[in-house]
């Protein structure tokens, strides 16, 4: 095969991660402390620049893990990101990514060029270093659009879960306090969730009876 050398300037690509848990009732994002200049010792999204022969998603899972040792959660494309002076050390255009976990199974922990890792409420943002306040917005905008079209609300679930649960993740995405009655009503009618047959008792209330999805590790999309 000919290979070919262009004098035309070629921009750099990164990846860019916003990681959303939910932490005693509000919504968190999950952020690293930048080892190294530009922005060093300030607060970013993890993620970093794509090897010539990887994949824009095997890129973002990797820098994932890398700097804050979190692996398998589902990733879904965001936005592109290419203002000219977005980085300092030179043309780099970001592909952005988001995923949802429920905060239980995450243990993140600072590694590669993390100086920390730490999960930050959406209402108690830091600096952030680049653009990366901009991508976490959207990516926040995105989240509480799909609520009305997707089963995304149920990536922040463990296994089993109570309904009472799940409104209380709409309710924290949205901002806003739900009817309980419509809720259930419209949830159970999507047919998307079973009954396991067990329950659990929350506080002092009298035991709920536990869901869980028909799907699990599907992200459907609501007709």
């Amino acid at each position: 095969m000919k290979s070919f050398c262009y004098n035309h300037p070629h921009p750099a690509v990164t990846t860019d991660i916003a990681l959303f848990t939910i932490r005693e009732e509000r919504l968190a994002v999950l952020l690293i402390r930048r080892r190294s200049a530009p922005f060093q010792g300030c607060w970013a999204l993890p993620g970093g620049f794509v090897d010539t022969d990887e994949c824009l998603e095997d890129c973002a899972l990797r820098e994932l893990a890398e700097e804050t040792g979190v692996t398998g959660v589902y990733l879904e494309q965001l936005y592109t990101f290419g203002k000219p002076d977005r980085d300092p050390r030179e043309r780099i255009i970001s592909v952005t990514y988001y995923a949802l976990a429920p905060s239980e199974i995450l243990s993140p922990v600072a590694g590669s060029d993390a100086a920390e890792v730490a999960w930050f409420p959406m209402d108690a943002l830091p600096e952030l270093a680049f653009d990366h306040r901009e991508v976490i917005a959207l990516a926040q905008q995105r989240l509480r659009a799909k609520l009305d079209y997707s089963t995304v609300a149920f990536g922040f679930m463990q296994k089993e879960f109570t309904l009472g649960e799940l409104q209380k993740v709409y309710e924290t995405i949205r901002g806003e306090a739900l009817d309980k009655r419509n809720f259930r009503k419209h949830i159970l009618a999507l047919d998307l969730i079973s009954e396991t047959g067990t329950s659990r008792r929350v506080g002092s209330h009298r035991p709920a009876k536990l869901y869980r999805v028909q799907h699990p590790g599907a992200v459907l999309y609501l007709k």
